[in-house]
C-alpha cells in the first residue's frame, strides 16, 4: 500500500505544481486554494507512504537512495507549507513543488532494492542523524531558491519599466528573510547531524572513519555553511553574490551526496 499512497502523493504534487503557476504568476487566488490544499494532502499521503515503507522494510530510517529522496521531498514540501503559513506567499512553490514531484516520482514507480552495508546501524540515533542532515539540505535548497527570487525581484525594481509579470514576487525583505532564516534553521540541524554521525562512526568503525571521503567532504560542507552564514550576516550580502555563495555550498552538498559511491561508511549496496 505504501507505493499506492506515494503515487497518490505524486499526483497531488503534480496538481499543486501546476496550480501554483497561475496562483503566483498571474495573481489568481482561486488557484492558490487548489495549490495549497493539494500540497497539504500530498504531504499526508507522502508521510503515510514513507512510514509504511520503512515499517515494511523493518527499519526506521531511509536505507536506499529512493527512500532518502522520498524523505527529502517530504521535508521540502513541509518547508513550503511553513513558508506559506508564515509569509502568505506561494512564489517558492514554483520551484519547490516540481522538485518534490520529481523526487517522489522515481521512488513511486521504480522502488529501490538497496540496503545498508552495516545492519547494526538501524537505531534511533541513525534515524536522527539522517533526518537532521536532510533537513539541513532542504533548508539550504530553500535558501538558494529564495535568493534566486530576490535577484529577480531586485532586477525588476531596478529596471525602468516595471514588468507586470513580476508582481507575483514577494517583497525583497520577505525573500531575504526566508533565505536567511532557512540557513539559520539548517545550521543546527547540520551540526547536530554531523556530530551524531561522528559519535556513531567512532563507536562502530573507529578512528579510521575520519579518512572516509564522505566524512571529509561533510566537514568541508559544514565549514562552507558556517562561512556563508557569517558572510551574509556581517556583510549584508544579497542578490547575485548571495546566489553564487549559496550555489557554491549547494555544489559541496552535491559532492557529499555523490561521495556515497566511494564511501565505505555510507555507500548503499545491492543485496
Amino acid at each position: 500500500m505504501s507505493l499506492l499512497w506515494l503515487r497518490v502523493a505524486v499526483l497531488l504534487y503534480g496538481i499543486a505544481a501546476l496550480a501554483v503557476l497561475p496562483a503566483a504568476l498571474y495573481e489568481r487566488p482561486r488557484w492558490r486554494h487548489i495549490a495549497v490544499p493539494a500540497t497539504i494532502a500530498a504531504l499526508l499521503f507522502h508521510f503515510v507512504s514513507l512510514a509504511e515503507m520503512l515499517n515494511a522494510a523493518h527499519h526506521s530510517l531511509p536505507v536506499d537512495t529512493h527512500e532518502t529522496q522520498a524523505l527529502l521531498g517530504l521535508l521540502l514540501a513541509c518547508a513550503f507549507v511553513i513558508v506559506y503559513w508564515r509569509y502568505r506567499t506561494v512564489s517558492l512553490g514554483i520551484f519547490v513543488l516540481p522538485i518534490c514531484f520529481l523526487l517522489c516520482l522515481i521512488p513511486a514507480f521504480r522502488p529501490g532494492q538497496e540496503s545498508m552495508p552495516f545492519p547494526q546501524f538501524h537505531t534511533g540515533w541513525i534515524f536522527l542523524h539522517v533526518a537532521l542532515l536532510l533537513a539541513a539540505y532542504a533548508a539550504l535548497l530553500l535558501s538558494l531558491l529564495a535568493s534566486v527570487l530576490y535577484l529577480i525581484q531586485e532586477r525588476n525594481l531596478k529596471s525602468k519599466h516595471t514588468r507586470p509579470s513580476a508582481e507575483w514576487l514577494p517583497p525583497l525583505e520577505t525573500t531575504d528573510q526566508i533565505a536567511l532564516k532557512s540557513l539559520l534553521f539548517g545550521l543546527p540541524c547540520m551540526t547536530a547531524g554531523l556530530f551524531i554521525g561522528s559519535l556513531i562512526a567512532q563507536q562502530t568503525i573507529g578512528p579510521s572513519y575520519f579518512l572516509d571521503p564522505k566524512v571529509l567532504l561533510s566537514f568541508a560542507m559544514w565549514l562552507a555553511y558556517v562561512g556563508m552564514i557569517y558572510i551574509r550576516r556581517h556583510s549584508g550580502l544579497r542578490g547575485r553574490r548571495a546566489i553564487y555563495l549559496s550555489a557554491f555550498v549547494f555544489f559541496v552538498v552535491l559532492a557529499v551526496w555523490s561521495a556515497n559511491q566511494f564511501s565505505a561508511v555510507h555507500r548503499f549496496t545491492t543485496p
